[in-house]
């Protein structure tokens, strides 16, 4: 006697958002189905990998994370140029960590000269993170938008206390939204529905629910990712119906477990495996619970994450 296997009937979709521009333009989206299941419903198009670039050398990498980018962490034009070249990144986050306040603290006329100058130097589509330091990245991203105007960005974190200002921003330069909110489902919808009321069209809004690495609070990060789409595809819930996007990198590589040397504690073992290991394992639990796009760092850690999407979609 055959066993029939139950199955979910699904009643909404995932929106399908371009990202980036011309013929390296990504598609990401159009689930009809929870992730990777591929025997309920489809996956047009697999998650994508973003790689970091520092928009300034980091000051608390482990050599680990250092070691693919010897030489260029003080050109991020270069490094950019290098993840594409060498390592086949399809995506890039340049992170603009030397805006923040408590840091350097660089201005906006300089961090957008930076933007512009990787946005020039590549083909692929472009995120640009901010500090979350709301009155910072209104400044930054008003510049930054405005010089990379027709490149198509992805600007983010784009939060409530921010939205209506960086919002304006994306509208009036057509760049793409990452709506940021606390690990809250509700807050997420809420976010969502006020940048739709300021005029933000839903082609250029993805949602950025905040996510953690292993053994720092993934699972609730993992358990808001899971409720967004049941949300959004068994309760037909079109404000939740967003690709999602995490950035995932920072939160792993700077945990202890990622940091510690295996001088300074030979029972963790060997510190590039462990760290590849830690990146490669959360960005897999966060592409179970719905994530479209990662941001990463380590090119091995890529590696292993493709990998397993293949074996995961393999016929």
């Amino acid at each position: 006697m055959a066993i029939e296997i139950p199955k979910t009937t699904y009643t909404g979709k995932i929106k399908e958002i371009k990202l980036g521009k011309d013929e390296k333009a990504v598609v990401v989206g159009g689930e009809s189905c929870y992730p990777f299941y591929l025997f309920e419903g489809e996956m047009p198009h697999l998650p994508r990998i973003a790689m970091e670039v520092y928009d300034s050398p980091p000051e608390e990498w482990p050599e680990a994370a250092l070691e693919p980018f010897a030489g260029i962490t003080d050109d991020p034009a270069a490094w950019a140029r290098k993840c594409i070249d060498d390592y086949g990144a399809e995506m890039l986050c340049l992170q603009l960590a030397s805006t923040d306040p408590n840091g350097l603290d660089r201005g906006a006329k300089e961090a957008a000269e930076v933007v512009k100058k990787v946005a020039d130097a590549v083909d692929v589509p472009l995120i640009v993170w901010g500090t979350a330091n709301h009155d910072k990245d209104v400044e930054v991203f008003r510049k930054v938008t405005e010089v990379c105007h027709g490149k198509n960005l992805i600007i983010g974190p784009v939060e409530e206390g921010d939205h209506k200002q960086l919002g304006a921003a994306a509208i009036g330069y057509q760049h793409t939204v990452a709506a940021s909110t606390p690990i809250d489902i509700n807050l997420a919808k809420q976010l969502n529905i006020l940048l739709g009321n300021l005029g933000v069209p839903d082609e250029l809004i993805v949602m950025d629910p905040t996510v953690s690495g292993i053994g720092y609070g993934i699972e609730y990060a993992y358990s808001v990712m899971e409720r967004m789409r049941m949300a959004a595809l068994t309760q037909q819930d079109d404000k939740l119906q967003f690709p999602i996007i995490c950035n995932i990198a920072k939160e792993v590589w700077k945990a202890k477990e990622a940091q510690i040397s295996e001088k300074d504690d030979p029972t963790m073992g060997d510190a590039k495996k462990r760290g590849v290991l830690l990146e490669a394992m959360s960005a897999m639990c966060l592409l179970i619970a719905g994530a479209d796009v990662l941001i990463m760092r380590h090119p091995e850690a890529i590696k292993l994450v493709k990998d397993m999407m293949a074996e995961l979609t393999a016929a």
